[in-house]
């Protein structure tokens, strides 16, 4: 039978903080890892073309679309100022972000259980295949998980004392405004916060002092939800799309669509939760005491919290998913930490009842990680995109001057057009043919672009003897007929230069003498 753990006092600040550096950069080093391998996608395009507009245009994109993103636009447009747009380059801060988010998790596993669970949760949270995906993706969402990582050390800290500084309040209203606008459901976490407050032990100062910091970071970011009310029919094709998959559920969100690492990790979250439950009934028992708070102490107990932050944020987004569609797993991608404690509270436990199975327990799930982490830094790992494949086929055949034709009638995510602009340099040296206005002197983060025939009727064709037509493939041999018959008609015939690449088909076509 499992024994309750009993409570220990947490170890000296220069340990935990120690190792809190030491997991980071770990965490950091993971996630960059490989991170120049998988393709460049849809997702990732539309935050490079964004960052890499002129300011005056990025602003006036945003007042029409993606506002939510505009704060990660903007610091990936300095960003990609001193250190380029390559993959690697676009992708690093989302490790450090990482390498941040992981640190927090230590801190708070150290100060609220002891420095063992600390360790174990570190290591689980540097390779969680959630955490170790958005580490290596150019978006927003491993900033999210670490300020609300970071918020959440912010928020025990003031907890812990009976005068917290006004700083405390004034950092955590800061950093709860700045989250909103990096990623609009980082706001959530007030909500998370506020019960761990409600329930808390906290002087009436603390409290106020709370309140006065949520309530000044609603006011700094109310211009983003209004904004970002009018421009939710962004995201309204997720009320057409099946979200709540039970597979979605129960391993996509953190565990990366892995069935026996989910069946593990449930396994231990479980466990840690069960045997927190006993725990807090016997301390109840003994000398009174609640849910998240023990008798003696004003700090949440790690389980409840953690549980409380993997369960509240993705309810809230369920619950209104049918009325006001908002929910996709990317977006829950903040609560990944969370399930990083549990995890490692479970592994804690089974060690306090025997050791060996504690340690099979921890090894057991950081193995079943590694396959998951392999994956998800292979070629097509992102979505299938193969936009780096395409780019090198076009650079090793093309001849400067051929002209480039992209197909345009698949989604736009995945319009073939994109490689141009994640992967530029195959592209040096050849035409665009039908672009009509490039991607920066428009109010979309997309080029503006002409059918075939409009751009024969401009006279882009010529002086042009060579086209590559390069048409998106949803799966092998399945390949549409987009501008053949356009270009047949200016002259052009098929050769037998014909390149598949994963997801699209590359062909030469000449014009007839």
């Amino acid at each position: 039978m499992l024994r309750p753990a009993p409570i220990r006092r947490a170890a000296p600040l220069t340990r935990p903080a120690a190792l809190a550096a030491l997991f980071g950069v770990l965490a950091t080093v993971l996630s960059a890892i490989g991170s120049g391998i998988p393709s460049l996608w849809g997702d990732e395009a539309t935050s490079i073309m964004s960052a890499q507009r002129p300011l005056p245009t990025l602003f006036a994109m945003l007042g029409r679309l993606d506002a939510v993103h505009g704060a990660y636009y903007l610091g990936l447009h300095f960003w990609g100022e001193l250190f380029g747009f390559s993959p690697v380059s676009v992708r690093l801060p989302s490790a450090i972000a990482v390498g941040l988010a992981t640190a927090a998790v230590v801190l708070l596993a150290a100060r609220l259980r002891d420095v063992r669970t600390a360790v174990v949760a570190g290591l689980v949270c540097a390779i969680l295949p959630r955490v170790a995906y958005m580490g290596e993706e150019a978006r927003s969402f491993a900033f999210s998980a670490a300020i609300v990582a970071w918020l959440t050390v912010l928020l025990i800290a003031a907890l812990d004392r009976d005068r917290p500084r006004a700083a405390w309040f004034a950092g955590y209203g800061a950093l709860l405004a700045v989250g909103t606008y990096v990623f609009l459901y980082t706001a959530l976490f007030a909500i998370v916060h506020g019960v761990i407050v409600a329930v808390s032990r906290a002087p009436r100062r603390t409290i106020r002092g709370w309140l006065i910091a949520v309530g000044a970071a609603i006011l700094a970011t109310a211009p983003l939800l209004i904004v970002a009310i009018g421009q939710h029919h962004q995201i309204a094709y997720l009320g057409a799309v099946q979200q709540l998959a039970p597979q979605t559920l129960f391993s996509g969100l953190w565990f990366g669509d892995s069935w026996p690492l989910a069946i593990a990790a449930w396994a231990l979250i479980g466990v840690a939760v069960v045997t927190e439950a006993r725990r807090r009934a016997l301390v109840a028992r003994a000398a009174g005491g609640g849910l998240f708070f023990g008798s003696g102490t004003r700090l949440p107990s790690l389980v409840p919290l953690a549980l409380l932050w993997l369960v509240l944020p993705p309810a809230i987004l369920i619950a209104v998913q049918s009325v006001v569609p908002d929910f996709t797993a990317r977006y829950v991608s903040f609560c990944a930490p969370a399930a990083a404690l549990l995890i490692a509270c479970g592994v804690d436990d089974l060690m306090r009842w025997r050791r060996w199975a504690g340690v099979v327990a921890g090894v057991l799930v950081l193995a079943l990680c590694v396959p998951v982490y392999v994956a998800e830094r292979t070629p097509y790992a992102k979505n299938q995109s193969d936009w780096a494949e395409v780019s090198a086929a076009i650079g090793a055949n093309a001849h400067a001057g051929d002209g480039v034709v992209f197909d345009e009638s698949t989604k736009p995510s995945k319009l073939p057009r994109l490689a141009e602009h994640t992967y530029p340099a195959g592209f040096a040296g050849t035409k665009d043919i039908a672009l009509d206005l490039p991607f920066a002197q428009t109010t979309s983060w997309r080029d503006s672009v002409y059918t075939v025939r409009q751009a024969a009727a401009l006279g882009r064709f010529d002086g042009v003897g060579r086209v590559w037509l390069i048409e998106y493939a949803a799966s092998p041999g399945s390949v549409d007929d987009y501008g053949v018959a356009d270009l047949a008609a200016l002259g052009f015939h098929e050769t037998s230069t014909r390149i598949a690449t994963h997801r699209e088909l590359i062909s030469l076509y000449e014009r007839t003498p």
